[in-house]
C-alpha cells in the first residue's frame, strides 16, 4: 500500500514539505485489520503511515483494531494500536505526553485550530519563498533533481502549489472574519478591525504573486525577460513572507488571547470549530496538501480536532481524501 516516505522520492527538492521524513533500509511490513468504512479507520491508517513500516490494510466488519507486526499482534482501540506502534518505532512521534487529557487544556479549540494552520502555512510559505529562490538564481536551467522536469514544467508545478497555499490562506482570513471576530467584538472592537485591515492588506501582493506566475509561465525560460521575472517573482515572496510573519505574530499575541476572556463555553467551541471548518470547506477537501506543512504531531492534533468535534460522516469523507492522497 505504500506509505508517506515513498512520495518523497517523486518530489524535487524544492517541493519537500516538513511532513516528510527519510527512511533507510526495508521497512517491515504491517496489516491493519478494521471497518473499511470508519473515520477512525483512515484516522489510524493515516498515523501509520508516517512510521517506518510498510503499511497493509485488511477490510473487516469489526470497530476494533488488529495489527500484525511480524510475529506480534495487537488488538484494541485506535488509541492502543496506535501506542503500541509509538512504542515500538517512536520516531517520529505522533502522540503528546497526554493524549487523552489534552483536551481539558484552556486554549480555545478554534485557537488552536488557527494556530496550527499559522504553522502549516507559514511553513508553505518559506518553501515557496526557497523555491523561488532556488527558480530565479537557476535562471531557467533545469533542476538537479530530472523529476521536477522541464523550467517550463516546474513554474506550472510552482504555480499551482502556490494556487494552493493561497486559497488556504484566504480561507483561513475569511474563517477569521466571519467565526473568530465577530466573537471577540465584543472584547475588542478596535483589535478586530485592525485585523481585518492586515487581511485585506496582504490580498494585492498574493494575487500579484498568482498573476505574475500566470505572465513567467507565458514567457521562454532563459530570456532576460525570463530571469527578470523570476527575480521579481522572489522579491515579491519575500515580501509576502514578511507580512505573514509580522500578522501571524500580532494575531497570536494580540487577538487570540481574547478568546478565552470571551468566555466560551466547550459546547459552544465545538460548534463554532464547526463553523470554521464549514467556511475552509476547500482547505478540508484538498486536507493533504495543507497537512503535508505540518509535523507529523502537530498532523496528528489537527485530525484529533476533526475527530472529535466534525461529524463522523463528514470526517470519515475527509479522512479517507487525506489517506488516498498520500497512497496515490
Amino acid at each position: 500500500m505504500g506509505n508517506r516516505f515513498e512520495k518523497q522520492k517523486q518530489k524535487s527538492v524544492a517541493e519537500i514539505a516538513p511532513s516528510d521524513y527519510i527512511r533507510n533500509g526495508s521497512p517491515p511490513v504491517a496489516t491493519l485489520y478494521g471497518h473499511p468504512a470508519s473515520s477512525l479507520t483512515y484516522y489510524l491508517r493515516f498515523a501509520l503511515l508516517y512510521k517506518p513500516i510498510t503499511l497493509r490494510f485488511a477490510p473487516m466488519e469489526t470497530w476494533l483494531f488488529t495489527l500484525e507486526l511480524g510475529d506480534d499482534s495487537v488488538s484494541g482501540t485506535a488509541k492502543t494500536v496506535l501506542q503500541y506502534v509509538e512504542d515500538k518505532f517512536p520516531e517520529p512521534p505522533l502522540l503528546r505526553k497526554n493524549f487523552e487529557h489534552d483536551w481539558e487544556a484552556t486554549t480555545p479549540l478554534v485557537v488552536r485550530m488557527a494556530l496550527l494552520q499559522h504553522k502549516s502555512m507559514r511553513r508553505h510559505v518559506e518553501r515557496v519563498v526557497r523555491w523561488g529562490m532556488d527558480l530565479a538564481t537557476r535562471g531557467g536551467k533545469a533542476a538537479a533533481d530530472p523529476g521536477v522536469g522541464t523550467p517550463r514544467m516546474e513554474v506550472r508545478k510552482f504555480a499551482k502549489s502556490y494556487e494552493q497555499l493561497l486559497e488556504v490562506m484566504l480561507e483561513h482570513a475569511q474563517m477569521e472574519e466571519k467565526i473568530i471576530f465577530p466573537i471577540l467584538q465584543l472584547a475588542d472592537r478596535g483589535i478586530c478591525k485592525s485585523a481585518n485591515a492586515e487581511h485585506a492588506r496582504d490580498l494585492p501582493i498574493m494575487n500579484g504573486i498568482k498573476e505574475a506566475l500566470k505572465s513567467i509561465g507565458a514567457l521562454d525560460p532563459g530570456t532576460p525577460a525570463f530571469l527578470e521575472a523570476l527575480s521579481n517573482l522572489s522579491a515579491r515572496l519575500d515580501i509576502l513572507q514578511e507580512n505573514c510573519k509580522q500578522h501571524f505574530e500580532e494575531e497570536e499575541e494580540q487577538v487570540f488571547p481574547l478568546m478565552e476572556a470571551a468566555e466560551v463555553t466547550r459546547e459552544q467551541q465545538g460548534r463554532v470549530l464547526n463553523q470554521s471548518i464549514e467556511v475552509m470547506r476547500g482547505t478540508h477537501s484538498h486536507l493533504g496538501f495543507f497537512i503535508d506543512g505540518l509535523l507529523p504531531s502537530e498532523a496528528m492534533q489537527y485530525l484529533d480536532l476533526i475527530m472529535h468535534y466534525v461529524n463522523k460522516e463528514t470526517a470519515a469523507v475527509m479522512l479517507r481524501a487525506l489517506v488516498e492522497y498520500n497512497l496515490n
